[in-house]
């Protein structure tokens, strides 16, 4: 059985990638909890790719919306993650 292997992002949509992310850090109106999962989702996968760790207990509410987030992007390439991340922080932007 053979993978294929998604080449590696560009160095400028990395640098792309590393701005938005500073962005969201410095958003003037707080995102909703929805919108957080989903930053937070878009940026563990294309940081990391598919969920590598358990869900969070059941009294952890905040680790399991990060979590499911996450789980949500599961099966994307890190590449595609990075490029949704970047469209995503710019219509929170807007």
């Amino acid at each position: 059985m053979e993978f294929e292997m998604s080449p590696p992002p560009t160095q400028g949509l990395k640098a792309e990638f590393e701005k938005a992310a500073d962005e969201v850090r410095r958003l003037t109106v707080q995102p909703s909890y929805a919108e957080l999962a989903v930053v937070y989702g878009l940026y563990k996968q294309a940081t990391i790719g598919n969920v590598n760790t358990e869900r969070p207990g059941i009294f952890d509410f905040q680790g399991k919306s990060k979590w499911d987030g996450w789980k949500a992007q599961e099966g994307k390439s890190k590449e595609d993650a990075i490029k949704e991340y970047i469209a995503f922080v710019e219509e929170m932007k807007a």
